[in-house]
């Protein structure tokens, strides 16, 4: 990873111009977001709720659950985001990304009030 760390800022609005190294925090959009630490420069929107992401915050860095994989960019990046150092992590095979995809939505439609 090209990005060894994230530092979190907490913000109502996403800015539309992002800073290397930086997870910005809206809990009003209920979103982070970042470039990612792959170096690639693309955003990356990582949703919160129970059935996405998550994140704790001890005052000074921040982990985020479950892993950010990037399955849908052209770099297939795969991190974990731990007291705020970014962590490499392995790659999915095609059918990993599958399945995950699949077990993702089956949460997401289980616990949707509208479904």
């Amino acid at each position: 990873m090209r990005v060894p760390r994230l530092i979190p800022v907490f913000t109502s609005l996403l800015p539309p111009d992002l800073d290397t190294g930086v997870l910005y925090i809206s809990h009003k959009f209920s979103t982070m977001i970042h470039l990612c630490c792959c170096g690639c420069g693309l955003r990356v929107v990582t949703p919160l709720s129970p059935v996405a992401w998550s994140y704790s915050y001890d005052g000074a860095s921040v982990s985020v659950s479950p892993s950010i994989g990037n399955w849908s960019q052209p770099c297939g990046s795969h991190y974990l985001i731990s007291n705020g150092m970014v962590l490499k992590a392995p790659q999915w095979t095609r059918r990993q990304i599958a399945r995950g995809r699949l077990r993702d939505k089956r949460s997401r439609d289980a616990n949707d009030p509208d479904a």
